[in-house]
């Protein structure tokens, strides 16, 4: 069974007034990587979801979350 993450990324990258190119940087991903993981495409392996909710600065669980 595949499940798709819920992201919450995009509102609170909106929020902290970056854009897409800004988070990756901060990352150290690229700018599709982030629009792929916004878009429900792509699910971010557990350290990249830890290094955007740190540079985002919340939890991981605000940036994602399981359908119920």
């Amino acid at each position: 069974m595949t499940t798709k993450l819920i992201t919450h990324l995009r509102a609170h990258r909106t929020d902290a007034g970056l854009t897409q190119a800004e988070l990756a940087a901060a990352g150290g991903v690229s700018r599709k990587t982030i629009n792929t993981i916004e878009n429900g495409v792509f699910t971010p392996s557990t350290i990249l979801a830890l290094t955007l909710a740190d540079a985002l600065g919340c939890t991981v669980h605000d940036l994602f979350a399981l359908p119920d």
